[in-house]
């Protein structure tokens, strides 16, 4: 008998509608399939959702904050069901780009230098702290959020203003921005997934690039990488799995640049949705999406 499955969905992060999309894909696929599935929004009816339906597993199909930055997952372990992609100390470490980079750093994984900006403390002038540590241009962006969501490319004349924009956000992370080639790399239950290219018709593979078919964003595979190139570069994705303590699926994402890799970051929870990469690499491996689905459950019951 097929196991009973609770989606989890939606949420109060600026991802909500990619999160709907991705609950309503994974639902249908799994409902066409013979699964019992029951979508739920991460609200005061949670509990009650879950003591009604009795799911044999939870999956998490959250994106951004309270959804992949152990928030949830924290409610979750108290239910004592098996849930989707890593637990607790992963996802909040994962989340926060700033923690993420100092463990990446310590781990000699290359990763673009950074400031960390605070609205509040930061009195100082900025302009000459990013040309004295970093040089023009570089990113600025939430320290938590996902989909690159309120991410800037900055020069000396955007700056301010940019930062200005971010005001909603305590904390900003100021990096050195990396050109070169855009390449993910999907890894699942600690082996090599795949690896997919982007080629944005944007400055940068940003959240429009990510989630609308008009931005004609390419994606190319396989990757035209050496043998060696190709190794290097999995290497390094499954090391950041490993050394944050991730489990399922997760996506990393680099800038490939005069013959190196720059990890930007980890991705605890990829999207699921018809322009999400994950299930475009799984499906050129010739990993259907129901059969990436259930792995990613058979993952979760067995590794909780």
């Amino acid at each position: 008998m097929k196991k009973k499955i609770l989606i989890l969905s939606g949420g109060i992060s600026k991802e909500r509608l990619i999160s709907l999309d991705t609950g309503k894909q994974v639902a249908k696929e799994l409902i066409k399939n013979g699964y019992k599935v029951l979508i739920s929004e991460p609200d005061k009816n949670l509990s009650k959702d879950i003591t009604l339906f009795k799911p044999d597993i939870i999956f998490n199909a959250l994106h951004g904050q309270f959804g992949e930055d152990g928030y949830i997952q924290t409610i979750l372990e108290t239910k004592k069901i098996p849930y989707t992609h890593s637990g607790i100390i992963a996802s909040s470490i994962a989340m926060d780009k700033e923690i993420s980079k100092r463990i990446f750093i310590k781990n000699k994984i290359l990763t673009p230098k950074y400031i960390k900006f605070n609205h509040k403390k930061n009195k100082l002038n900025i302009i000459k702290l990013i040309e004295k540590k970093l040089e023009f241009p570089v990113v600025a962006k939430p320290i938590n959020e996902g989909s690159s969501v309120h991410v800037y490319i900055c020069d000396k004349t955007n700056i301010i203003k940019n930062l200005k924009a971010l005001k909603g956000y305590n904390e900003i992370l100021i990096e050195k921005f990396i050109p070169g080639r855009e390449i993910q790399v999907a890894i699942m239950d600690n082996k090599t997934l795949g690896v997919i290219e982007l080629e944005p018709k944007r400055k940068f593979y940003d959240y429009e690039a990510k989630y609308n078919s008009s931005a004609k964003t390419k994606h190319l595979i396989p990757v035209d990488l050496s043998k060696n190139n190709l190794a290097k570069i999995t290497s390094i994705a499954r090391e950041a799995h490993k050394i944050i303590g991730c489990k399922g699926v997760t996506r990393s994402d680099f800038k490939f640049f005069n013959g190196k890799f720059y990890l930007l970051e980890i991705n605890t929870q990829p999207g699921m949705t018809k322009l999400s990469l994950v299930p475009e690499i799984a499906a050129h491996k010739g990993i259907s999406f129901i059969k990436l689905i259930e792995w990613i459950l058979k993952d979760a019951s067995i590794n909780r």
